[in-house]
């Protein structure tokens, strides 16, 4: 038998059954899909471009959303949870609620507003042991003595990094007192330096002067220093326990 006329017998009835073209759709289908795997794929430009549309879609919608009905919600469980929790973590809950409280705060802070607030933290948590009693109108503990101070940190003169410590300082009770550590870059705005930990375990300490300060530090708000030195009499919220002589 003559193997050319053999060979091309076979590729004759080959392309009679379409082989061919089964073959060129079989690899063509298997190109396609390599192509879209590849645009589609994790790194692939399709999925980069959907990623980007989805994103700005979802922003939007999220940005927008009012979450006060959540929470509201919260608020709830929170309450009904410090009800039934040991005095440690009712602390590091009605924390927690405060720092979850939808409360405005400035872009830009002012240094005597700060004060005010220190003001306002001395006036309801100090110490009135040892405080006279003042007998006017009503009973009442006498005023006591709060001052702000910023102490400039010494840099070179051509230094374009400058920091300084504001102080606040309750003259009858120590332990109201509290710093804080701003610093600038040149002429941009004053900014605290230190992050307050926010974690769990230090949620236990934080006083409410210094959870005000931590919810300024997360709102990136900056500081404008109006004044270098503030005092003022604060008259103290508790009220002297009458006596029955």
């Amino acid at each position: 038998m003559n193997i050319e006329k053999s060979i091309n017998d076979v590729i004759t009835k080959k392309l009679e059954e379409g082989i061919v073209e089964k073959l060129i759709a079989e690899n063509l289908e298997k190109g396609i899909n390599n192509a879209l795997e590849k645009l589609l794929g994790h790194y692939g430009d399709v999925t980069k471009v959907i990623e980007e549309k989805i994103k700005s879609v979802m922003l939007e919608q999220l940005s927008g959303y009012d979450y006060s009905k959540y929470i509201v919600k919260l608020d709830c469980i929170l309450t009904e949870i410090l009800k039934k929790t040991a005095l440690d973590n009712k602390k590091i809950l009605e924390n927690f609620k405060e720092l979850m409280v939808d409360r405005e705060l400035p872009k830009i802070i002012k240094v005597s507003e700060i004060f005010e607030e220190f003001a306002k933290y001395v006036a309801e948590n100090v110490d009135t042991d040892g405080l006279e009693v003042c007998m006017d109108d009503s009973p009442s503990y006498e005023n006591v003595n709060i001052a702000m101070e910023i102490e400039y940190n010494e840099q070179k003169s051509w230094s374009w990094y400058k920091s300084a410590k504001i102080i606040f300082e309750c003259e009858e009770d120590e332990k109201m007192n509290h710093e804080i550590i701003i610093t600038k870059f040149q002429e941009s705005p004053w900014r605290f330096e230190d992050k307050i930990d926010s974690s769990i375990e230090s949620l236990r300490y934080l006083d409410p002067f210094k959870l005000y300060l931590l919810k300024l530090y997360q709102a990136r708000s900056t500081i404008e220093v109006d004044s270098d030195y503030l005092e003022d009499e604060v008259e103290p919220e508790e009220e002297p326990q009458a006596e029955f002589r």
